[in-house]
């Protein structure tokens, strides 16, 4: 242990010096090693970068790939839109001049209705009018006749009567002559 105290005082005092002697420091041997260090990890290491680059290249060749597939999908999907929407602004179009066309059809039928129902109503009406008429006249006339009937009972007598037969006939031999 003595000695282990020793070598740890030795190395405490000691100093950090530069060595003017290239022999005695290994400078040589140490850049001898860092040059074949160099050179064999040169080798190396340059393999795998090239590697590491050929695979990154590769990758970016890919990647350009998709992006011009990419490109043309979205070209075509944006061709395809614009042709959709054509024929969606044509459906519209459509659509709306269908629209039209049916409305004024049914405008046009409701106008022919309309005056189907008017001349109906008023066909009706005057229809209903005639009967109300007729009634009426036939009311009329039998209420004359019954009147008439009436006072002829209460104001015919035989001689009356005879007269009046006696007129019917001529008046019938008149008719009869021409």
């Amino acid at each position: 242990m003595k000695t282990f105290h020793v070598i740890t005082q030795n190395l405490l005092y000691s100093s950090v010096s530069f060595n003017s002697n290239f022999l005695e420091a290994n400078v040589l041997n140490i850049l001898l090693l860092l040059l074949g260090l160099i050179y064999v990890l040169k080798n190396f290491l340059g393999s795998i970068l090239n590697e590491r680059q050929s695979k990154v290249l590769f990758a970016i060749q890919e990647s350009e790939e998709r992006l011009d597939q990419a490109t043309l999908r979205l070209n075509e999907a944006k061709k395809q839109l614009a042709q959709t929407q054509i024929i969606i602004n044509q459906i519209i179009n459509e659509a709306e001049t269908t629209a039209k066309k049916v409305r004024e059809s049914i405008l046009e039928q409701g106008k022919v209705d309309i005056n189907k129902l008017t001349e109906s109503s008023k066909t009706s009406i005057e229809f209903a009018e005639d009967q109300v008429r007729l009634q009426i006249q036939q009311q009329i006339t039998l209420l004359a006749i019954q009147k008439v009937s009436s006072e002829i009972k209460d104001h015919m007598n035989p001689a009356m009567q005879n007269k009046i037969i006696d007129q019917s006939i001529m008046q019938l031999e008149n008719k009869i002559n021409l």
